[in-house]
């Protein structure tokens, strides 16, 4: 595991339609770097979306440009957004797209989609905001097919007391201005609750918050 410091990319370019995109809504980091021609992912994004092939589900849409930065192994982007603006911004930015693209009304605790119906999930800024982040990842595990994984970047409560202190103080003010984020939660914890085995593991942080980025697979 590996500790690192990540700077934040600049706001979006007003000088074009999609900008660099939104990982979240409710926390606007940039899926995409640079400019014109040059755009290409975050280095978050492109790791998030290392080994990806398949249907794959993702938990938010964003404004709906991460959906020009999946992998061409990827046969089928199926979103779950649960904010009707978002989800026709996400329809928007889709058309053109090589991929085929769903974009479906759900939360992360109801995915509307079969179980074992999917070859990977990818969890961006999503379990934070979740109601209840162990049934969601419940939700996760049964809509994967067998081999399936987990591809996630989220908030994760430090390791240190005192700070998990400090996370967990701030987290009503936090919650109401970031869409019903909690900073202090175990994402981690949560998901060996629920039977998910961590497969790769980088942790860092970024605006003083610890986030975690890795892979996980049910056991």
């Amino acid at each position: 595991m590996t500790l690192r410091t990540l700077a934040l990319a600049g706001p979006p370019d007003p000088r074009h339609a999609r900008g660099r995109g939104m990982e979240q809504f409710h926390h606007p980091r940039p899926v995409c770097v640079g400019r014109g021609e040059g755009t290409r992912p975050t280095p978050e994004r492109r790791k998030l979306m290392a080994g990806l092939s398949g249907r794959v589900l993702e938990i938010g849409a964003g404004d709906g440009v991460k959906v020009t930065c999946y992998p061409s192994g990827v046969t089928e982007i199926v979103l779950v957004e649960d904010d009707p603006f978002l989800r026709a911004a996400a329809g928007d930015a889709a058309t053109g797209v090589a991929i085929p693209v769903r974009v479906l009304d759900g939360a992360a605790e109801r995915l509307p989609v079969p179980d074992a119906s999917c070859d990977g999930v990818v969890c961006s800024l999503a379990l934070c905001r979740a109601g209840d982040a162990q049934a969601a990842l419940a939700e996760v595990r049964r809509v994967l097919r067998p081999g399936g994984r987990l591809h996630f970047y989220e908030h994760q409560r430090s390791e240190h007391a005192t700070l998990t202190l400090a996370e967990r103080l701030v987290t009503p003010v936090w919650s109401r201005v970031a869409g019903g984020c909690h900073p202090a939660r175990d994402v981690l914890a949560a998901m060996t609750a629920v039977g998910f085995a961590i497969d790769g593991l980088d942790r860092f942080q970024l605006f003083h918050v610890n986030h975690v980025l890795g892979v996980a697979r049910p056991e």
